[in-house]
């Protein structure tokens, strides 16, 4: 167990490490952030930054010697660099669960072979692949690369044969896999936290919305059934017993074929869609990520309110700076910003959470503060 006062590590200085380390600076660890950024996110509000790449041995070592546990900020951290770090101090979750997440087609054959369901899919490894591979999953499809795709990259839709041999060329011939589009009927997210125990504690499943591949609102309580809404937790508990995997993991899922779940993508870190706990749980996921990786007893995840959470991309920038004030001034809307000082279309620059007595309150305040950020009268609109 790693009592507050030592040091704890994390790979990655994006808003999620940003938000682990305040709240890992809050319960009295001091915090060192590895990132080639200067003045990343995380690192700004970290007692540290080491100012390198995610795999410098020598940058690896100094977070070993300094830290007494590390964990990481994004899956794409290379899983040889977590192995080095293992040699000399704990690291959760393990290089090898990681590195199973950062290749969709290692991870959709592991969520398969465990007894899970995804959308059927067939790899692509050359460009004699396309042809059968189509005529074996049909239309509509998505063309999906094996590596370093999120938020809506590294995936394309395709209708027709020559739909995809083009997505294979415009993707540089790397390997893919061609996956049945779903008709999908609600998309969920379950973040949950297991301990080094084995003890795992769920957060209630989130409603997801996005818009052109980004996640745009996540909804809580998820407007399911209960039964629907235990079965998406117990696959998600499912998956991480099967990775034996100590830390935060989001796990997203799929509803379609008249109420079926699909696992869809594995996270093995915090969740876009779990920042709703920073104000709507007795227990956050950063917390949780902290009490995990600590040795720590895992907190309760229960919820408080029901909650909406809204992404704030760069996008909204385009007129000038947000209206915060106007948000603001909406009862229940709190307004997490996180650090970064060029916002960017599609970039992640913060996010609101929206408290209200009842789901559909709570995602029509959110509506309206989102709104709000580009008019300075949200009660006009």
């Amino acid at each position: 167990m790693i009592l507050p006062g030592a040091w704890l590590g994390v790979v990655g200085g994006g808003q999620l490490g940003r938000m682990f380390t305040i709240r890992a600076r809050e319960m009295g660890y001091h915090v060192a952030v590895l990132d080639p950024q200067p003045a990343s996110p995380a690192g700004a509000v970290a007692d540290r930054q080491i100012e390198a790449a995610y795999d410098d041995p020598a940058a690896l070592a100094e977070l070993a010697r300094q830290c007494a546990a590390v964990t990481v900020e994004f899956e794409n951290v290379p899983a040889h660099a977590l192995d080095l770090l293992a040699e000399r101090v704990p690291v959760r979750p393990a290089a090898a669960a990681v590195a199973i997440t950062q290749h969709r087609l290692s991870e959709k054959e592991f969520i398969r072979a465990h007894g899970f369901a995804t959308a059927e899919f067939v790899p692509l490894r050359g460009s004699g692949d396309v042809e059968p591979a189509f005529a074996a999953i049909g239309a509509p499809a998505l063309l999906k690369t094996s590596r370093l795709g999120y938020d809506g990259k590294g995936q394309t839709p395709v209708d027709t044969l020559a739909d995809a041999v083009a997505a294979f060329d415009r993707f540089g011939r790397v390997e893919c896999l061609l996956e049945r589009r779903l008709t999908l009927e609600l998309e969920l997210s379950v973040v949950l936290a297991r301990g080094a125990d084995g003890e795992i504690r769920a957060f209630p499943p989130g409603e997801n919305c996005h818009r052109r591949g980004i996640l745009d609102t996540t909804l809580v309580p998820a407007r399911v059934p209960d039964a629907l809404a235990r079965e998406a937790e117990a696959a998600a508990a499912g998956v991480a017993r099967a990775l034996d995997y100590v830390g935060v993991l989001g796990v997203e899922l799929f509803v379609a074929d008249r109420g079926r779940i699909f696992v869809n993508e594995i996270a093995p870190r915090p969740h876009n869609s779990g920042h709703f706990t920073l104000d709507a749980c007795i227990t956050d996921q950063f917390e949780q990520q902290v009490r995990a990786l600590a040795g720590l007893p895992l907190g309760d995840p229960g919820l408080l309110t029901p909650v909406c959470m809204v992404n704030v991309l760069g996008d909204l920038w385009s007129c000038g700076p947000p209206h915060w004030d106007a948000a603001l001034a909406l009862p229940g809307v709190k307004l997490h910003l996180y650090g970064k000082t060029t916002p960017r279309p599609g970039r992640k620059m913060g996010h609101l959470n929206c408290i209200a007595p009842a789901p559909d309150e709570a995602l029509a305040l959110a509506r309206r503060a989102h709104a709000a950020l580009t008019s300075a009268h949200p009660e006009d609109d």
